[in-house]
């Protein structure tokens, strides 16, 4: 079994494959182009040893755009960023 470790100030992060084109339910197709503008999320799945982080493992967090390596390992997609390139995290709060 192999797992990552981040090193460095280094965050991994799970993403999902977006690319190619979309129909919506009408039968529009919506190309790649489109897509791309979207904010880039991912959910951590390991931190290196950082003093104070903001995020823990298991957080949906946006990232910078052009940022990180991508790994392929054991069939799965993965970005290592640096903690500096994540920019936010997305919270679940209650309407009010």
């Amino acid at each position: 079994m192999k797992e990552l470790q981040p090193v460095n100030q280094n965050v991994i992060l799970q993403v999902e494959d977006t690319s190619g084109e979309h129909m919506t339910a009408s039968g529009i197709i919506i190309p790649d182009t489109v897509e791309k503008e979207k904010p880039k999320t991912g959910k951590v799945i390991a931190l290196s040893n950082i003093d104070g982080p903001e995020i823990v493992v298991g957080d949906t967090v946006i990232y910078k755009d052009y940022s990180g390596t991508e790994i392929d390992l054991d069939g799965e997609k993965f970005l290592v960023v640096t903690y500096a390139d994540v920019l936010a995290k997305i919270v679940e709060t209650e309407e009010i």
